[in-house]
């Protein structure tokens, strides 16, 4: 298993630069921003752009990968951001990974005065999109004409570093979701957080596991070529605020399946993120936990 670190884009540019030096010196595997336009207690508080931060994150490391987690239609079009990410790819020399998800109805999908949608209809704009960028991040030229978006001609010259396209992690807990991901993803992403969970996996996270090898198997690709990544809510539960108890938790949630465990950077005004004490020992954690 490996350690990566969620680092809020809420800093400014020194203090940016400062915490992505520091979560590559700490030995982290990749280090994820969110992708929102604000969020929760935020709304009213500086937040910058995630590929923007990426951007600078990238500018100041040279071995850490950089990711979003996760980035969402509900304010992204796929022509203009495939363009974006094609040119973080080469900034960042091939480091990038995408997290993707539908994205819930928050000031996001608000933002541009949309109409609400259902989950059903959430779920059938995500699909058009993630199907499309992959489209765009492969190809030089693409076309298409779907419901939601439309691609005229659209150049990603002279594409990804990374062959054929960048990386997809793709959050999706639901049938539709994980066929996407056997489909398209890399890897597939869970936030703890939706489980109000602790030390112990929940039940329902382990059957969700098990429907995903079950979705895997049906699309001809082995379970184990999928990378399962872990979120560790910003509100840490308990066990991500010693280092004893996040190796014991990791050693449990490894035995589950997943490959990656992603805590949060502290965030001291606001209270948010992993203990200081333990985030610092980042490279005692990962070490312990690689045997995993």
């Amino acid at each position: 298993m490996r350690l990566s670190t969620a680092i809020l884009p809420v800093f400014g540019a020194a203090e940016t630069r400062e915490r992505w030096r520091e979560a590559e010196e700490l030995g982290f595997a990749s280090a994820y921003t969110y992708d929102h336009q604000t969020w929760r207690m935020f709304r009213d508080k500086p937040w910058y752009d995630a590929l923007l931060t990426l951007a600078l994150g990238a500018a100041v490391t040279s071995d850490i990968r950089l990711g979003t987690l996760v980035t969402t239609p509900n304010f992204r079009h796929p022509v203009t951001l495939a363009k974006d990410l094609m040119t973080l790819d080469a900034i960042c020399d091939g480091r990038l990974t995408l997290g993707l998800g539908a994205g819930t109805p928050s000031f996001d999908a608000e933002v541009l005065g949309d109409p609400p949608l259902t989950p059903r209809r959430r779920h059938d704009r995500f699909e058009e999109f993630t199907r499309g960028l992959a489209e765009l991040l492969t190809n030089d030229v693409t076309s298409f004409n779907g419901e939601w978006y439309t691609a005229v001609e659209a150049r990603t010259i002279p594409g990804c570093i990374q062959r054929p396209r960048i990386p997809f992690a793709i959050a999706g807990g639901g049938p539709r979701g994980m066929k996407l991901t056997a489909d398209l993803g890399a890897a597939w992403v869970c936030d703890l957080a939706v489980f109000d969970a602790d030390y112990e996996v929940p039940t329902e996270l382990v059957n969700q596991l098990a429907r995903l090898g079950d979705t895997l198997r049906a699309a001809g690709r082995a379970p184990e070529s999928l990378e399962r990544i872990l979120l560790v809510g910003a509100n840490s539960p308990a066990f991500a605020q010693d280092v004893d108890s996040l190796i014991g938790a990791a050693a449990e949630y490894a035995a589950a399946g997943f490959t990656e465990l992603v805590i949060h950077a502290p965030i001291h005004d606001v209270g948010l993120g992993t203990r200081p004490s333990v985030y610092g020992a980042a490279s005692d954690i990962a070490k312990a936990i690689a045997e995993f």
